[in-house]
């Protein structure tokens, strides 16, 4: 609740944030995990409570955190039962990263290192070479991939060990920049729809005495973001995506381990004026502010030069009761994308980083309508973002 005026605003302390478990228990350290079980050389089992298997397969949904499949028991039945063998028969969920969003987290999923190393820290960050604002997931404007994020995947290494290793999803991804940077290695098999996905994936499975096999479904996000997750819409996808999983599931060959997880989770922000805080119509965020970039609960930032000071200030005084606002110090010291920042990652994270709170967007009607138009929200570090399901079936 906001203060009165004549009170100074109590600011969320930035050691409050739910920093994710980099290094135990994020999406970075799943693929390492299961490869080191594999013997791949170089990779350690960065997430002790899964045990080692010859086949691993990874199904991610995108969207589909772990506080939506508790809520969704009648929908998702045989998700919501897989519950209790999550992390390893903990019952517990992992965290996706900081931002907690799709080409962040699908980075660092294929490469096993946090934003900070692999270099994709949010939907929209500046690239320093240039000044401009770069899409990483539709990549836009043209970047050169490998000197954007110049490690290998995981899949490639695998691959190069002798570990039997492929990618199942829809035909559109094979080529693009986002797939070449963070999942490629091994075969890429493009499948129109999830049925055959599964089928195939199963398929890939069996073909090697040691397999790596990752697969993919989109829409439960898309729905999301159209409609919102309190939608039939979305229903209807979370009932198909919990049959897609069911049906891997029953194909698994011999000494398989199936992972069932999410690059974030997701959250509804009503249509109003304190739940979207609209940037272009707002000239006290906008002061001294040359770029804004990120999204709408996880924004960069970038301030004209010698403005950096005033910039967060401001934030701080008019949004900093609900989000956590740092400056780029501080949000590299506390962790938020990672142990570890590169060089070249550095200046594309914000001047001003802030990252929702409270149930309330930083939406910019003039500069993105598509993405201030959506229901459906995501990337910060509240639970119901952060947390994504690591479900296991064995055989």
């Amino acid at each position: 609740m906001a203060q009165p005026a004549w009170q100074d605003p109590v600011l969320l302390p930035l050691d409050s944030a739910p920093v994710p478990e980099y290094g135990s228990g994020s999406l970075a350290d799943l693929l390492p995990t299961l490869v080191a079980g594999q013997g791949v050389p170089g990779f350690t089992a960065a997430i002790p409570e899964l045990t080692p298997a010859d086949r691993n397969c990874v199904f991610l949904i995108d969207g589909l955190g772990w506080e939506q499949i508790k809520a969704h028991p009648d929908e998702a039945p045989f998700l919501h039962s897989l519950l209790p063998t999550s992390r390893g028969g903990t019952g517990r969920p992992v965290t996706a990263g900081f931002p907690a969003t799709t080409a962040t987290s699908l980075a660092s999923v294929g490469t096993g290192l946090p934003p900070g190393e692999h270099g994709l820290p949010g939907y929209t960050v500046r690239d320093p070479e240039t000044g401009a604002l770069m899409n990483q997931l539709r990549w836009k404007p043209w970047t050169p991939p490998k000197v954007w994020q110049p490690y290998p995947t995981v899949f490639q290494l695998a691959d190069a060990a002798g570990v039997r290793t492929a990618q199942v999803s829809a035909p559109a991804f094979e080529q693009t920049p986002l797939t070449k940077v963070a999942l490629s290695g091994g075969s890429f098999l493009g499948r129109l729809t999830g049925e055959e996905r599964m089928d195939v994936a199963a398929e890939r499975l069996a073909a090697g005495d040691r397999s790596l096999v990752y697969t993919y479904y989109s829409e439960v996000d898309g729905k999301g973001h159209r409609f919102g997750i309190d939608s039939d819409a979305w229903r209807g996808q979370l009932m198909y995506v919990d049959g897609l999983a069911r049906r891997l599931a029953e194909q698994l060959p011999p000494r398989s381990a199936l992972y069932i997880t999410a690059d974030h989770g997701m959250i509804d922000i009503p249509f109003d004026e304190q739940s979207r805080i609209d940037f272009d119509e707002d000239w006290e965020l906008r002061a001294g502010v040359a770029q804004l970039g990120g999204e709408g609960r996880a924004r960069h930032v970038y301030a004209v030069p010698g403005a950096e000071a005033d910039v967060l200030t401001v934030w701080r005084e008019v949004l900093g009761e609900q989000f956590w606002v740092a400056s780029r110090d501080e949000a590299v010291e506390a962790g938020w994308f990672g142990p570890r920042i590169d060089e070249r990652v550095l200046g594309r994270i914000g001047d001003v980083v802030a990252a929702a709170h409270d149930d309330v967007v930083i939406t910019a009607s003039v500069n993105e309508p598509h993405e201030s138009a959506m229901v459906g929200m995501h990337g910060s570090m509240t639970p119901v973002e952060q947390l994504v399901p690591l479900l296991e079936v064995r055989t």
